[in-house]
């Protein structure tokens, strides 16, 4: 197989040609500083805040709630670190589920003895318990922030965000949400949405990497994770990213605009090939809950252990095809995946996330079905 087959793109897609045509004028004749008060500056600032205004309308925020971030982890880490710093939370509750952005913070914050950490229950299908939040959020009266994260990066699964927030408000928590991998996957109305918090990266939807965002409820006053100067509406410190920023909103609304044509075809992909493992691979199962409420776009793959299955990752990626063994964040120190861990259990079985786009086709599911035949 000499061609390469991409199924790990919640991990990170490919750059949108038109996205890189959207930022090249920003990475040549476009340079000035956005801070800079000649007219190349006000270019850059314009630029920016147009950016700002095209993510705002598709999440249904204000411009004002938008915050451009290095990605992910720093909007998470803004979120969390803030709303115990600064916002009085004591508590915080969270799942063991969680991408490691928000884990390790929450725990960071612990250990040092800034705010008292419970995990809800989980559940074996992957999804939280929402008997356990309400049982937690009932007994104490210290201000808590939730963290839980929209759809989970290794199964897919996700929550119920509204059913979350109205809890959350009956018992006056904070909440914030990992949304990384549904920002530019799924739609948002954040003026309905009892959240105060929520994130984005702009490489989880055909945009540049390097570049995200926090939403951050305009009833909610916080202050900056970085300091030094007085970008961003004094919230983050430091030159802009600009060219990253005019592709995050580029890529944002491109994929708001081919939304549902690109989620039912990504959904057709994962189906089929579900289909086709439960057909050719022997006591393959599948963790989460693939039919349910899921992500359209992830599919985990639990493979009997075998001497030979052990070695599936390092083989599919022999024979071209790029997939990842639970988390692609921590495919360096293989650890095992903390999610699999927390809902299986099962030391018998090799797990393998396949995550798809809208460029993947069925000839691709096939061949890589194929090769597990062999490589199982």
């Amino acid at each position: 197989m000499s061609t390469r087959i991409y199924l790990d793109n919640a991990a990170t897609t490919s750059l949108h040609p038109q996205v890189l045509e959207a930022m090249m004028p920003y990475l040549t004749e476009k340079f000035g500083n956005p801070s800079s008060i000649y007219s190349y500056g006000r270019e850059s600032r314009l630029a920016i805040e147009n950016a700002r205004k095209v993510v705002a309308k598709i999440l249904n925020a204000h411009p004002a709630e938008i915050f451009f971030t290095s990605g992910g982890t720093e909007a998470s880490n803004t979120a969390i670190f803030s709303a115990v710093r600064h916002l009085g939370c004591t508590r915080i509750i969270s799942s063991p589920l969680e991408h490691h952005a928000t884990l390790h913070a929450v725990e960071h914050l612990h250990h040092a003895g800034e705010a008292q950490v419970q995990f809800v229950e989980v559940l074996p299908s992957g999804h939280i318990c929402l008997a356990s939040l309400e049982a937690l959020l009932a007994q104490s009266t210290a201000k808590t922030l939730v963290t839980l994260m929209h759809a989970n990066n290794e199964i897919g699964n996700m929550i119920d965000l509204p059913a979350v927030g109205q809890l959350c408000t009956q018992y006056n928590a904070l909440f914030h949400s990992d949304t990384v991998q549904t920002v530019g996957h799924y739609p948002f109305n954040l003026r309905q949405t009892p959240v105060h918090f929520i994130t984005g990266a702009g490489h989880k939807f055909h945009g540049p990497k390097g570049v995200g965002m926090l939403y951050i409820n305009e009833n909610v006053r916080i202050k900056p994770l970085i300091h030094g100067g007085s970008q961003e509406r004094n919230m983050r410190a430091g030159t802009e990213n600009l060219y990253g920023i005019v592709g995050f909103a580029k890529a944002l609304e491109m994929a708001t605009q081919q939304h549902e044509a690109d989620a039912a075809h990504i959904k057709g992909l994962k189906l089929y090939m579900m289909e086709q493992l439960g057909q050719h691979v022997a006591g393959v199962s599948f963790n989460g809950d693939p039919l349910g409420s899921s992500l359209y776009s992830v599919l985990s793959v639990g493979f009997p252990k075998t001497e030979k299955s052990e070695m599936i990752l390092f083989n599919l990626d022999i024979n071209n095809i790029c997939a990842s063994g639970g988390s692609a964040c921590t495919s360096g120190a293989d650890l095992g995946s903390h999610v699999i861990r927390a809902i299986s259990g099962n030391p018998n079985m090799v797990t393998v996330r396949f995550s798809f786009c809208n460029q993947n086709t069925k000839a691709e599911i096939d061949a890589v079905v194929q090769k597990l035949t062999t490589l199982v």
